[in-house]
């Protein structure tokens, strides 16, 4: 993966090599390998590269066609480019390099905006056309590679990360509050908005297109989206189990491809275990990564929180290579800093241990794959889908599933914790609207228990697994690390989507568990052991490559027990910093309700664990970005 940015100018204004280089050079962590340039006229393109495959100077980029009239800066991998590339070549084109970015520049010029549906991978670039003067910007199907981008009427600047386009001397720091109330209800940004005023992130699945002339011209188009059938395959569970084994196998090999070492992410978990599994098959002997917790300190559910046995049987069991990071309360004060700087965009929960584990992983290869995707494809929350269950219409669907997913704070909240400017900033913006506006491409009935299902599918593929990749592509390339997604291969995603909803969940109408907080302990697990539901053709189909105790144990999310460290060891820096009357959060939040939040999570009153989170990344956000605070040294002997 690597690091792209680039500026067109509208009013044909030469643009500055200079300016390009700086904004690049703000992305030397995610490619730190080798670095490039084009400029020409109104036009630059910058690109940081971290080697992956081809490790010679022809991969180096920006690349240009043989005619010299297209120039392409690409971040991504595309695992099936050896037969695109074969196919290419046998249309006449010619290769200068092994890379799968020149596939891509030749892929767009023999097929245009056609030669997205034939990728099969993750993905963010821009092709400069020099002849038809257009710039032509593009993000893969599922949003693992992030593209952000500040449209004005003189020029328009994009990039891989939010950083570099601040470097422009005509972009300003300015909260975009309508992004701030999505934020707080959601702990997402569930529209292309950013917590920066003017900055846009392209959306998965979308490309762009901006043409310079006597007025410069832009066209956003979607080119895909997930499309469930009106009819899902008919199958009996154990073909289905068949089929998805096999197409896990066939997209895990696929992304073993590299030139560089390459390990694996181990949390203990079924999608993990297994993507290891074949790997290690496959390779041999591998590196493996885990995170584990200090439990001293933890109650409840939090007492399930580290999965090291578990990774090590499976280490232990293929052999691999292990390392593990242990966290204890208080490392995530260590890190805030600066993780919310190469954070930026905020989204879903607590990352800081993610971010732990990436930097171990940094250590000892260059490329990792983790189990990200499954849950969403293969009903991973059996508990979320309760609350749509019985929604006779779209209308009664959307209000019973908009009210699970305001996962801090509730509308009938936000005046009680914005204050009067940043309410009149927001106005009008709506976040049930934003929310309804996810299901906009979504054309089936919303009557059946099968629809309502799959429309909650819909929305977490669309919505929390993209905040979730976002995240991770942060998380790995601040520590110069590529993550790769397995399930999200082209094919296996296609053929997750055409199954019976029964085949991944064991749900009825009349089913009825009430409201499930995730943070009450307990409760999620006898929702499980209640209805046997989640991810029933993944279990039988890795049950195949990884044993029993693996496959038939309860669903756990990757978490540190925060609910505890938060009361007890953490207290301490969370007062400093949310109670500060000097806070920088308190230009756009009430006092009162923060306090109150604090004092209801330290009385054990209700768990606020994810708000509080939120909290110390919008206060950490503020003084990065905003107020420019630097970063704070650390001392000089901590472990890195």
């Amino acid at each position: 993966m690597c690091g792209i940015v680039g500026v067109i100018n509208g009013d044909r204004t030469p643009v500055s090599a200079e300016l390009i280089a700086k904004m690049r050079d703000t992305l030397l962590h995610r490619g730190p390998d080798n670095v490039g340039l084009y400029a020409s006229d109104d036009v630059g393109l910058g690109h940081a590269r971290l080697s992956i495959i081809d490790l010679s100077e022809a991969g180096r980029q920006p690349l240009t066609n043989e005619t010299g009239d297209l120039h392409l800066t690409y971040n991504g991998e595309i695992y099936n480019f050896v037969e695109l590339r074969s196919e290419l070549e046998a249309l006449g084109h010619a290769f200068r390099s092994r890379t799968d970015a020149e596939v891509v520049l030749h892929a767009y010029e023999e097929w245009g905006v056609a030669c997205l549906g034939r990728f099969n991978g993750v993905f963010a670039f821009a092709v400069w056309d020099e002849k038809a003067r257009t710039l032509f910007l593009a993000r893969d199907r599922f949003g693992a590679k992030p593209l952000y981008f500040h449209p004005s009427g003189d020029f328009l600047a994009f990039a891989s990360e939010i950083k570099a386009l601040l470097v422009h001397p005509q972009i300003d720091v300015r909260v975009c509050t309508e992004a701030l109330s999505e934020y707080f209800t959601f702990q997402n940004v569930l529209s292309d908005l950013t917590l920066f005023e003017g900055i846009r992130m392209l959306r998965p699945g979308h490309w762009m297109r901006v043409t310079l002339g006597e007025a410069p011209e832009m066209e956003v188009q979607r080119y895909w989206d997930y499309e469930f059938p009106e009819r899902p395959i008919q199958c009996s569970e154990e073909e289905a189990a068949e089929e998805v084994h096999r197409l896990f196998v066939q997209a895990v090999q696929r992304q073993l491809v590299s030139d560089v070492p390459l390990g694996v992410y181990l949390s203990g978990g079924m999608d993990s275990g297994s993507i290891m599994a074949v790997a290690a098959t496959t390779l041999g002997r591998l590196a493996t990564f885990t995170c584990g917790f200090d439990l001293t300190s933890a109650s409840g559910i939090e007492l399930a929180f580290d999965e090291r046995k578990k990774s090590e049987l499976l280490a232990n069991r293929f052999k691999s290579e292990h390392y593990e990071v242990v966290l204890h309360a208080g490392d995530m004060e260590q890190v805030m800093p600066e993780l919310i700087w190469h954070l930026e965009d905020l989204r879903v929960g607590q990352c800081y241990p993610n971010y732990y584990i990436a930097r171990l992983a940094s250590r000892f290869v260059k490329v990792s794959l983790c189990g990200g995707g499954g849950d969403e494809l293969f009903g991973g929350y059996p508990w979320r889908y309760f609350h749509v269950m019985g929604s006779g219409s779209r209308d009664e669907f959307l209000q019973n599933y908009y009210a699970y997913w305001q996962r801090l704070v509730p509308d009938e909240d936000k005046r009680l914790l914005f204050n009067d400017a940043t309410l009149a900033g927001i106005g009008e913006h709506s976040s049930f609207d934003v929310f309804k506006g996810v299901f906009s491409n979504w054309d089936h009935p919303l009557s059946t228990l099968e629809e309502v299902i799959n429309a909650s599918f819909y929305f977490e593929l669309k919505s929390f697994l993209h905040g979730l990749l976002v995240v991770e592509d942060r998380i790995s390339m601040a520590n110069s690390l590529e993550v790769r997604v397995p399930f999200l291969d082209n094919d296996l995603v296609d053929f997750a989507l055409s199954l019976p909803v029964s085949h991944k969940v064991r749900m009825r109408d009349g089913d009825d568990v009430g409201r499930v907080d995730e943070n009450e302990p307990g409760k999620r697990q006898r929702v499980e052991l209640r209805t046997n539901a989640g991810k029933i053709v993944l279990r039988n189909a890795m049950s195949r490559l990884i044993p029993p105790e693996i496959t038939e144990q309860m669903k756990q999310g990757f978490s540190a027990p925060d609910a505890s460290w938060f009361r007890g060891e953490s207290i301490d820096y969370i007062n400093r910093l949310l109670r500060d009357p000097d806070a920088r959060l308190l230009e756009f939040l009430r006092p009162e309700y923060v306090s109150r939040v604090l004092d209801e999570h330290t009385s054990g009153a209700v768990n606020r664990r994810l708000l509080i989170w939120a909290l110390l990344s919008f206060e950490w956000w503020l003084r990065l970005f905003l107020h420019q605070e630097p970063i704070p040294e650390k001392d000089p002997h901590a472990v890195r």
